[in-house]
């Protein structure tokens, strides 16, 4: 591939930059060519695979470099922080799901919910929800999103908050979906729902950073073969259907650039949420 052409001997010399992002398929289909050095020209990187939920706190405390966190994070970061236009997850038909046991449950109130980040966009549309029911109480406590499922079959939590793949996986764990939280949310609003964003301290070339995503998501649009092991490898036991399924749906034009659409379902979702004393005014620009 040919070099991106940008100034990336402006970084630290000799070193990399931390990057930190999920195992999940989408982000390992994106990142794969960029940390395996395939790009031309593009500084090296140092990864960290962790869940958003840790990177969501890491960041707010000024670690890593570039990392994938929450677009319900965001508001809860400093200005050492920058929005990326590229490289996250925002699209349609892609929403968390609040599943529960067979059969459904009544009512919330009084509910105990397991859910993955209590700064994840996720558990910030479920409060949206719930307002728009009417508030019923309910108890929620932080559990790994891959513990959710099991939790809530074997009857620890009446509900659970999921994400990512289990949409495609729920029904092997003989559950319901009582909501499908992204057709709620683009039915109130017509807006696609913004999941995960890409953020770089601001001290760096945030637009080198931004064209060498870019670059490694072009690569893994042209050549699907070359990061096939290496998602597999990091995929926690997915099947390859799951995998792809996972990918054709959270890695999209989103993914390339945030467009006005992007730029307005992000507006549209934090704006309103802060409204409601539920973030704190967003303090980092839209790019």
């Amino acid at each position: 591939m040919a070099a991106l052409g940008v100034p990336f001997d402006a970084y630290e010399p000799g070193g990399a930059l931390h990057l930190a992002h999920s195992p999940c398929p989408n982000d390992t289909f994106i990142y794969h060519a960029w940390t395996s050095g395939l790009i031309d020209g593009a500084p090296a990187t140092r990864l960290t695979f962790a869940d958003i939920d840790v990177t969501n706190s890491a960041c707010a405390r000024g670690e890593f470099d570039v990392a994938k966190v929450s677009y319900a994070a965001l508001p809860h970061l400093g200005p050492e922080w920058r929005l990326l236009p590229a490289g996250g997850a925002l699209g349609r038909g892609c929403g968390p799901l609040v599943l529960t046991g067979p059969g459904g449950l009544a009512g919330l109130e009084g509910r105990r919910i397991a859910v993955p980040s209590d700064r994840s966009t996720a558990f910030l549309l479920f409060n949206l929800w719930l307002r728009d029911l009417g508030g019923p109480g309910v108890s929620v406590e932080v559990v790994p999103f891959d513990q959710i499922m099991p939790a809530v079959r074997d009857g620890r939590f009446d509900a659970g908050l999921v994400i990512h793949e289990a949409r495609f996986t729920y029904g092997e764990y003989g559950l319901d979906c009582l909501v499908d939280l992204g057709e709620w949310w683009e039915g109130a609003t017509g807006c696609p729902i913004p999941l995960g964003a890409i953020v770089a301290k601001s001290h760096l070339d945030t637009a080198a950073v931004t064209d060498a995503i870019r670059a490694s998501l072009d690569y893994a649009w042209a050549n699907p073969e070359a990061s096939r092991a290496y998602v597999a490898e990091h995929a926690q036991e997915m099947s390859d259907e799951v995998c792809a399924k996972h990918i054709e749906l959270y890695v999209n034009e989103f993914s390339r650039d945030l467009g006005e659409e992007g730029r307005a379902a992000i507006t549209r979702l934090l704006g309103g949420a802060a409204e409601l004393g539920l973030v704190p005014e967003l303090g980092i620009a839209i790019p």
